[in-house]
C-alpha cells in the first residue's frame, strides 16, 4: 500500500458519497474486567440515524488517518496460524449472509477477550461494505469517463473505541427556572479518538490484496502486540521510530558517537536528495551500500563498505536489510529535530542544523547558532557580542 492508494480510501468516508457503500454495522460493548461480550447490536447501516452515522464516519476517517509505518501499518498474515483470522476475515467479506458475518466478527471479539483485560469499558464496532475505485483517470473529451468503468473493493473495517464516565454538571432549566445538578450514568463513546482497529483487505497496485491487513494504531509507533499477533495472526512489523533508532546506531558503529553539526546536517541532506529523486511509487529504501554512500559523501572518515555491511548485521542482525529512507527522515522543512540541554530545548529543522555548533568558550559549552538577524525575546532585541 502506498499513500496515494490509502489517501483514496480515506477520502471515501464520508455521507452520501457514491463511491462508498456501506452494508451493515456491528456494536459490540465490552465491559472491563470481564472475559464475556455484555452486548452487541447489528443493523443495516442505512437504518442508523443520520447523526449517528456522521459519528461514525468521523471514527472511520479517523482511524484512518496518520502516516504509513508510523500510525498505520500494513501487516501480512501469519502463515501457519492455528485460528487464522486471515480466513475469519475473507469469508466475513465474501458472505452475502448478514448473520454469518455477524457471527464470524463475534469470534474475532472473543480473541480480543482471550488472555486480555480492558482497563475501560470498549466498545467494537465493525463494518463490511465496498468502494469504488475508477480503472482509468477521467478524460472530459471522451464519450465514456473514469468513472464508466470501477474497481469494486469489498472490504471489512474494525474500530476499537474505549469509554468514560461523563462529567458531574450544573444546569440551568429554563421551563422550571431554576439551577440543577445533572447526574448522567451512560458511559459516553469516544468515538473521536479510536484506540486501534483495521481495514481488510489492503490494497497493492490498486488491487485488493487479502494477504494482507492494514493496522490502525491509536498513537504513532505504538502497536498492540496482543491485537496484531493474537487478534489479527499478522506478523509483527518494525515501526518508522524503530527503523530510525537503527540508522542511528548504524551510523554510530561507522563513525563513532561524536558528529559535528554540519556531518549530522549533510547526512540528512543526502537522505533528503534519495527521497526527492525517487520516481517509484514504491517508498525508497537503503542498504548497507547506500548507507555507505551517504556516510561517505557527508565526509565521515575511514567509511568502508566492510564496516557498514557489518553494523547492519551487528545493529539489525540481517545486512541485507533495506531501511526505509522516510523513516530516517524527520520532516525536512519543519523544525521536526530538538536539541535538549539542561538550559533549554531547541528546535530547528534538518536543513537548518548547518548553522549550528558546539564550541567551547572560556571552558564551558556552549551551543551557537548562526542567524542573519537580530534575536528578539520578549519583544527585547538582543544586543551583538564580538567573542
Amino acid at each position: 500500500m502506498i499513500k496515494k492508494e490509502l489517501a483514496h480510501i480515506r477520502k471515501q468516508f464520508k455521507l452520501d458519497h457514491d463511491l462508498l457503500q456501506i452494508y451493515d454495522i456491528l456494536n459490540v460493548y465490552i465491559q472491563k474486567d470481564t472475559e464475556e461480550i455484555y452486548h452487541y447490536e447489528c443493523q443495516p447501516f442505512g437504518m442508523v440515524d443520520r447523526e449517528k452515522q456522521e459519528l461514525y464516519m468521523q471514527n472511520f476517517k479517523k482511524l484512518l488517518t496518520g502516516e504509513l509505518d508510523q500510525k498505520l501499518f500494513e501487516l501480512k498474515f501469519q502463515e501457519e496460524a492455528e485460528e487464522p483470522s486471515q480466513v475469519l476475515l475473507h469469508q466475513g467479506m465474501i458472505t452475502g449472509d448478514t448473520e454469518e458475518w455477524m457471527n464470524l466478527m463475534l469470534v474475532l471479539v472473543e480473541k480480543m477477550l482471550k488472555d486480555n483485560r480492558y482497563e475501560k469499558d470498549t466498545v467494537v464496532t465493525f463494518i463490511r461494505g465496498q468502494y469504488y475505485r475508477p480503472t482509468k483517470a477521467r478524460n472530459d473529451e471522451a464519450e465514456q469517463t473514469g468513472k464508466d468503468e470501477m474497481f469494486a473493493h469489498p472490504f471489512i473495517l474494525g474500530s476499537v473505541n474505549s469509554t468514560e464516565q461523563p462529567r458531574k454538571t450544573l444546569q440551568f432549566d429554563y421551563v422550571e427556572r431554576e439551577f440543577k445538578y445533572s447526574v448522567i450514568v451512560d458511559p459516553i463513546i469516544k468515538l473521536s479518538t479510536p484506540e486501534q482497529g483495521f481495514f481488510f483487505p489492503s490494497v497493492t497496485d490498486n488491487y485488493s490484496d487479502v494477504n494482507r491487513v492494514l493496522y490502525c494504531a491509536g498513537k504513532a509507533n505504538e502497536l498492540n502486540l496482543h491485537f496484531v499477533e493474537q487478534v489479527l495472526t499478522a506478523e509483527r512489523t518494525v515501526t518508522a521510530h524503530e527503523e530510525r533508532g537503527f540508522f542511528e546506531e548504524i551510523v554510530k558503529e561507522v563513525a563513532g558517537d561524536y558528529l559535528d553539526a554540519s556531518t549530522i546536517a549533510q547526512v540528512y541532506e543526502s537522505v533528503h536528495q534519495v527521497i526527492e529523486s525517487h520516481e517509484s511509487e514504491e517508498p525508497p529504501r537503503l542498504d548497507y551500500t547506500d548507507v555507505e554512500r551517504i556516510l561517505t559523501a557527508s565526509g565521515v572518515e575511514d567509511v568502508t563498505t566492510e564496516k557498514v555491511e557489518l553494523a547492519f548485521q551487528s545493529v539489525i542482525d540481517d545486512k541485507h536489510y533495506e531501511i526505509k529512507a522516510n523513516s530516517v527522515m524527520p520532516k525536512y522543512t519543519s523544525k521536526s529535530i530538538k536539541i535538549e540541554t539542561k538550559v533549554a530545548t531547541i528546535s530547528i529543522s534538518p536543513q537548518d542544523l548547518r548553522y549550528v555548533r558546539q564550541v567551547n568558550y572560556q571552558g564551558k559549552r556552549c551551543i551557537m547558532i548562526e542567524v542573519d538577524e537580530d534575536a528578539v525575546i520578549e519583544g527585547f532585541t538582543l544586543t551583538t557580542e564580538t567573542l
